[in-house]
C-alpha cells in the first residue's frame, strides 16, 4: 500500500499527471460530514478492544462476505438477539478471517483493511492463515499503546470534522462529555447528525412507543400532530446545540408527499392507533420528508436522503442478529417523480439544501445528475455503501460530471462506522479523483491548474461548503 502509483491510471502520461494532482489533496485535513462512528469511542477514549472486535465483529462488509460462503455470523462474534452463544475468542475470529482472506480479493474491504494495517498500524506482512497469529499479536501490542487510543488517532488522522449519527431519542451524553472536556482534537471537532427514521416510520416495530419516549424526553404532548412536530423541532435544536449541521433520512424510497395539516393530523392519529396500512405508512413517511424540509428552512440543517436499501432482506439473519448486520440489499429507486412534490414546494428556496445519495447506479445519469443540475437546493452525495469502491467512485465521476459538473456534488463522504478506516477511504477517493482529472487534462478537456484547484475542492472545500461546516 506504499506504492505511489496505487489506483492511478496505467497509461504513463495520465499517471504522471495524477501523481502531480494528488499532491494538491494528499495532506488536506479530512472532512467526514456523515458517518456512524460511535461518539462514545472518542468521549471515553479507552483502548480499542482486540483486533477481531476492531476489524471483524462490527464490520458487516466483512461478515456478510463470510456468511455468503457459509460461515455463520455467530462464529465471527456477531452478537445474537436472543443471547444465544457466539464466538468470544478474538484470536479464533481473527484466524477464521485470515483463513478465508482470499474471498476478499478485488473488494474494497480488502483494500481498506490492508491500508489500515500498513498505514495506521505499520504492519507489513500480508494476511493469511500462516501470518494470522503474528499479525494478531502485533495489532494487540499496538492497541495497548497510548498512541493508538481513539483521540490520539483522531489527531494523527488529521480529521478536522467528524460527524456521528444519532436518533432524536439519544440524549447526546457522549457529545456533552466531549464538549465538557473541550476536546475535538487540535483544530478538529466532533459533531452529531439528526437521524429521525425510527420516529417517522409507523411500520418500524415499536414506533408508537418511541413516539411516547419523544414526548417524555421533550415534555411535549406528542398525542397531537402539532405536538409531535414541536417535539421534533425541539430535538433538532438540541442537536444543533451539539454541533449538528445536517439531518439524515434513510427511507426505503425517495417518495415525498405534501398534505395539509388537517389530513396530516388524521393520518398521524391513525398511525398512533396502529391502524395504517402499507400505503398510508408510505404517505406518512413521504409527508415527513416535506415537513423536515420545512424545518430546514428555519433551522438550516442540511438534509441528507439515503433511499434505496431494502432493510433486513435476510430475514433469518435479522431474526438471529438484528439490524445492521449485513442483511440489507439495494433496490431500484425513482427520484424524478418521487421528489417532485417536495421540490415544487421548496426546491428553489435558497435556504434549503438536500444531498441525495443512491444505491442505484442507473439513476446517476438518468435522474440525479439532471436533478442536481436543475435545482439549486440539490447536491449529489458521494457513492454510498455498495458503491463506495474504486470502480464505483470512477463510474460516478464518469457518469455525472458532464451533466452536473463537479460543483453540484458534495465531495467525498466516507459514511463509515469503522473509525480506523477513515483515512484509507479518503485517500482512495483522492487517488480516484486524481486519476479522473488526469484523464481530462491529458485529453485537453481541463487545464492543469484548474484540475489542481478542483481536486482540492472535491477533497476539502466542497464538503465544508455543502454541509455548512
Amino acid at each position: 500500500m506504499t506504492d505511489e502509483n496505487h489506483l492511478f491510471p496505467a497509461e504513463p502520461i495520465q499517471r504522471r499527471i495524477a501523481r502531480e494532482l494528488y499532491l494538491h489533496a494528499k495532506d488536506l485535513p479530512l472532512i467526514s460530514p456523515h458517518g456512524h462512528v460511535d461518539p462514545v469511542l472518542l468521549a471515553d477514549d479507552v483502548p480499542f478492544p482486540d483486533p477481531a472486535r476492531l476489524f471483524v465483529v462490527p464490520d458487516h462488509y466483512v461478515t456478510r462476505m463470510l456468511a455468503s460462503q457459509g460461515i455463520p455470523p455467530a462464529r465471527l462474534g456477531v452478537p445474537s438477539v436472543d443471547g444465544s452463544d457466539v464466538e468470544t475468542d478474538g484470536r479464533a475470529i481473527w484466524r477464521l478471517l485470515a483463513e478465508n482472506w482470499k474471498l476478499f480479493r478485488g473488494t474494497p474491504s480488502r483494500l481498506w483493511t490492508e491500508k489500515v494495517l500498513a498505514e495506521v498500524f505499520g504492519i507489513s506482512p500480508s494476511l493469511s492463515a500462516g501470518t494470522a497469529d503474528e499479525i494478531y499479536d502485533e495489532l494487540s501490542a499496538r492497541l495497548a499503546e497510548p498512541e493508538y487510543r481513539p483521540r490520539a488517532l483522531f489527531t494523527r488522522f488529521n480529521i478536522e470534522v467528524l460527524a456521528t449519527t444519532e436518533s432524536p431519542l439519544d440524549e447526546l451524553h457522549a457529545h456533552a462529555k466531549l464538549a465538557a472536556d473541550g476536546w475535538g482534537g487540535p483544530g478538529g471537532r466532533v459533531i452529531t447528525t439528526f437521524r429521525p427514521d425510527n420516529l417517522v416510520d409507523p411500520e418500524w416495530p415499536g414506533w408508537a412507543g418511541r413516539v411516547a419516549d419523544l414526548g417524555a424526553l421533550t415534555g411535549l404532548d406528542v398525542g397531537t400532530w402539532s405536538g409531535f412536530l414541536a417535539a421534533l423541532r425541539s430535538r433538532r435544536q438540541a442537536f444543533i446545540e451539539a454541533g449538528a449541521t445536517s439531518s439524515d433520512h434513510g427511507h426505503l424510497t425517495a417518495n415525498t408527499v405534501v398534505l395539509d395539516d388537517a389530513d396530516a393530523a388524521v393520518l398521524y392519529r391513525k398511525a398512533l392507533g396502529g391502524g395504517t396500512d402499507a400505503a398510508e405508512a408510505e404517505v406518512f413517511r413521504g409527508h415527513m420528508l416535506t415537513e423536515f424540509a420545512r424545518m430546514s428552512l428555519d433551522d438550516g440543517l442540511v438534509m441528507q436522503l439515503h433511499p434505496g436499501s431494502v432493510r433486513n432482506h435476510n430475514t433469518a439473519l435479522y431474526e438471529r442478529h438484528g439490524r445492521d448486520t449485513g442483511g440489507d440489499i439495494p433496490s431500484a429507486t425513482d427520484y424524478v417523480h418521487a421528489l417532485r412534490p417536495l421540490l415544487d414546494a421548496h426546491g428553489t428556496d435558497p435556504r434549503l439544501r438536500i444531498v441525495l445519495y443512491t444505491l442505484d447506479e442507473t439513476a446517476f445519469s438518468r435522474e440525479l445528475a439532471p436533478l442536481a443540475g436543475g435545482y439549486p437546493s440539490l447536491y449529489l452525495g458521494a457513492p454510498w455503501w455498495f458503491l463506495d469502491s474504486p470502480e464505483g467512485l470512477r463510474r460516478f465521476r464518469e457518469t455525472v460530471t458532464e451533466t452536473a459538473g463537479f460543483y453540484n456534488t458534495s465531495g467525498f463522504v466516507d459514511d463509515t462506522r469503522a473509525f480506523c478506516s477513515i483515512p484509507a477511504r479518503h485517500d482512495v477517493a483522492r487517488r480516484i479523483d486524481a486519476g479522473y482529472l488526469a484523464r481530462l487534462v491529458a485529453e485537453g478537456t481541463l487545464p492543469l491548474d484548474e484540475a489542481a484547484e478542483t481536486i482540492a475542492d472535491l477533497a476539502y472545500h466542497l464538503p465544508k461548503k455543502v454541509f455548512r461546516l
